[in-house]
């Protein structure tokens, strides 16, 4: 993990104190600690989380389920401040390496489908922020501290999203399996034999 030189800390308070709206200054003090710093990713994935809330009309207390298109930085804001995470099902992780999130609330039990919301960090609209366009890109390397401010400042300018209708997938009975080469048990999804390790 990048170890935070002191100058560069004092970047990031100095910017912190800039931010006007009390409860994204909490969402981001919340975020901090569990991340390990306020990374450009982290900050997106907290921006990201508010559309969803709003679009989705997500109220205090209720479970949301996240799928993020990539594994760095942007998948922590939703499990610190939505408690969406790997380990309760609530997040899922598809590493495309993309700005994107599918977010939706929980369905009514028997519902076969329902309606979420996918956001993306938009490069038409980046175009509009030189140096964020820049740094999505990866045509300039540029640290947090000049890619938050940027990110502040634009808020929702720089995202596009949509409804998307979502299918419930049908969950299946559990079953247990001894596998055939290394002997350990393993939770078989289709009919395998060998465990996930004994197959790569």
């Amino acid at each position: 993990m990048h170890k935070n030189s002191d100058k560069e800390k004092s970047q990031m308070e100095a910017i912190l104190k800039q931010v006007k709206d009390p409860e994204l200054l909490s969402q981001i003090e919340k975020v901090v600690p569990f991340h390990g710093f306020l990374t450009s990713g982290a900050l997106i994935g907290i921006q990201m989380l508010n559309i969803a809330r709003r679009e989705l009309d997500v109220r205090g207390g209720e479970r949301i389920y996240v799928t993020c298109e990539t594994k760095s930085c942007m998948p922590d804001p939703f499990q610190i401040l939505a408690g969406a995470t790997i380990g309760n099902n609530g997040l899922k992780i598809n590493n495309f390496g993309k700005m994107a999130v599918t977010v939706n609330k929980q369905a009514p039990e028997g519902a076969h489908g329902i309606k979420g919301v996918r956001i993306i960090l938009d490069t038409e609209k980046t175009k509009d922020y030189p140096k964020l366009h820049a740094w999505y890109l990866n045509t300039e390397k540029l640290p947090h501290e000049e890619v938050v401010p940027i990110l502040l400042a634009a808020g929702e300018k720089v995202y596009s999203w949509k409804p998307v209708d979502l299918e419930i997938p049908v969950r299946k009975k559990k079953r247990i399996q001894c596998c055939k080469n290394c002997g350990e048990m393993f939770i078989q999804h289709d009919n395998e034999l060998l465990c996930g390790g004994c197959t790569e």
